[in-house]
């Protein structure tokens, strides 16, 4: 199973228990409908939003045309300030560098911020197979890290637990005695990794986003933890995807407005914090060593083919908060760290079509993921896009292929077509019952599964409309 996989299961099977999973799908739905209402009252406070979504657009599109130049300066601002880059082609030399930098410092404890890509790569496996203490410090992905648990939303990664379970895994993992209240709850995790800040050897974080101009990361949170994380420890390593760049300040003050309101309703978040290279002489407080390692894992291939629109993507997981295909299934039923609509387009591109060609058809094409994404993503254009590649590719299922195939062959033979109407129109109701077909295979199987077949009258559509004329 690659890194990208949450689950070994059949995609069939992954979707059959998410939909009776009650306790997610109520905690998706109430997620879904308070985000996208606060998400609204910003959207419309702040005005002119199709202007602001052109703009991001303007803005990403020019980064990922003149990547490779963007790139080259960021690089060289890092090394100028007393910083360390590495370039990583696939997820395995990332995780084999920050590997490296940690058996180099010895570390024993190392504390991490929520990073989407350091899942991508499967960092945290690599590390305690040293015997290295890997501690999630954002609340969700703590919560996930105890009990064994995988993120289900790019932004809110326990959007599919409610305070009774996590009550109940507290109480089960770390002995809790409090009472369901948040806030105690809160508390007292905090005062848990409280001891794993101050212990800690390194730092880890991701990065929204770089800026070449300065050298700079920027990273936008809700907690306090990345704070503690990138500046209590002595060495602080940022992994980035390599698409991650605004080229100066004012573009990332743009992207943050966008990301924000997008992701979570807010103006802002709690925390924008940039940080630039390790600490000076005269600082108080940072890291003494500072370490950017930027992804590829199949970006560059990305960016070559007909999907790289999907690159502008800011992970602020609006089409996660619309999508009706989600609202069902969560981000388990995707099998994959990226779900929903970016990561119906994403999971194949990065984890190939053997992996993830299910994830295509988990989507009713509604467009809706295209009308809020804040940087005009074509999604829904995309995923049709690559189902036309796995049929081109021969990926779909043979019984698909032959069932289109016979299809193709009658419908373009008109006087097959018709006789087949017209005796189909008489014996159809024989392998009907109850609304559903006898043989219950391929495309026609599933489709009844949820929906019943109308019985016939023995007239085909057309007999009945010749006789109206």
């Amino acid at each position: 199973m690659s890194h990208l996989q949450t689950s070994s299961l059949p995609f069939k099977e992954r979707v059959e228990q998410q939909i009776h999973n009650e306790i997610m799908r109520k905690a998706v739905i109430k997620a879904q409908e308070t985000i996208g209402a606060n998400r609204q009252k910003m959207v419309d406070e702040l005005g002119h939003w199709e202007e602001w979504r052109d703009l991001s657009k303007q803005f990403r599109n020019h980064v990922l045309a003149n990547l490779d130049a963007y790139l080259y300066q960021l690089s060289e601002k890092v090394t100028q300030n007393g910083g360390h880059v590495f370039f990583a082609e696939t997820a395995e030399e990332a995780s084999d560098y920050i590997r490296k930098v940690a058996l180099e410092k010895k570390a024993k404890t190392i504390v991490k911020s929520k990073s989407m890509v350091t899942e991508e790569i499967g960092l945290n496996s690599v590390l305690e197979t040293e015997g290295i203490k890997v501690v999630e410090t954002d609340l969700g992905e703590y919560l996930l890290q105890i009990v064994g648990d995988k993120p289900s939303h790019i932004v809110v990664p326990a959007i599919h637990k409610d305070r009774h379970r996590i009550h109940k895994e507290l109480h089960e993992v770390l002995g809790y005695e409090g009472s369901e209240q948040p806030e105690e709850m809160n508390a007292f995790i905090r005062k848990v990794l409280r001891e794993d800040f101050l212990k800690a050897d390194i730092g880890i974080s991701g990065c929204n986003f770089a800026v070449p101009e300065t050298g700079s990361v920027c990273l936008v949170t809700n907690e306090g933890n990345l704070r503690l994380a990138t500046t209590v420890p002595k060495t602080h390593i940022a992994v980035m995807g390599m698409e991650r760049i605004a080229p100066t300040f004012k573009e990332v003050d743009v992207l943050i407005t966008m990301l924000c309101r997008s992701a979570v309703g807010a103006k802002l978040t709690a925390y924008n914090t940039w940080l630039t290279g390790p600490r000076l002489e005269n600082e108080a407080d940072g890291p003494e060593d500072f370490h950017l390692v930027i992804v590829d894992n199949g970006r560059s291939a990305i960016l070559e083919s007909e999907f790289k629109e999907v690159l502008r993507c800011i992970r602020c997981g609006a089409c996660l908060n619309t999508c009706p295909a989600y609202r069902q299934i969560g981000g388990h039923g995707y099998g994959s760290i990226y779900p929903g609509p970016i990561g119906a387009v994403i999971s194949p591109l990065l984890g190939g079509y053997k992996e993830f060609k299910e994830l295509p058809y988990a989507c009713s094409l509604c467009n809706a993921c295209n009308s809020v994404c804040p940087v005009k993503i074509p999604l829904a254009q995309l995923i049709l896009k690559h189902r036309e590649k796995m049929v081109e590719q021969g990926v779909t299922p043979k019984i698909e292929q032959l069932e289109i195939k016979g299809f193709t062959f009658a419908n373009s033979h008109p006087t097959l077509w018709n006789m087949g109407v017209k005796v189909g129109a008489k014996a159809i109701s024989k392998f009907i019952k109850n609304g559903k077909p006898a043989i219950k295979i391929g495309a026609l199987g599933e489709w009844t599964k949820a929906r019943d077949l109308p019985i016939s009258d023995g007239e085909s559509f057309r007999e009945w409309f010749a006789k109206r004329k």
